[in-house]
């Protein structure tokens, strides 16, 4: 996968806890680029960002992302 770009929807009480779940099945993945949502919570968006340092990218209002191809 090149990328994962979206909300995961991991805040609140009932969402945290399966956090380490997803980053474990995110990681296995291995996508090249991580860009989080908002709605993914600060609390996972940390874990993202400290357990996939090199894909992790931060996004806000108005990013705008262009992916190229491998290689180019």
């Amino acid at each position: 996968m090149h990328a994962f770009v979206g909300g995961l929807h991991l805040s609140g009480f009932l969402f945290e806890p399966i956090i380490p779940d997803t980053i474990e099945a995110l990681a296995l993945i291995a996508p090249d680029f991580v860009v989080p949502g908002h709605c993914t919570g600060w609390r996972a968006t940390h874990q993202l960002a400290r357990a996939l340092p090199e894909a992790y990218v931060q996004s806000s209002v108005g990013t705008t992302l262009h992916f190229g191809v491998r290689g180019t």
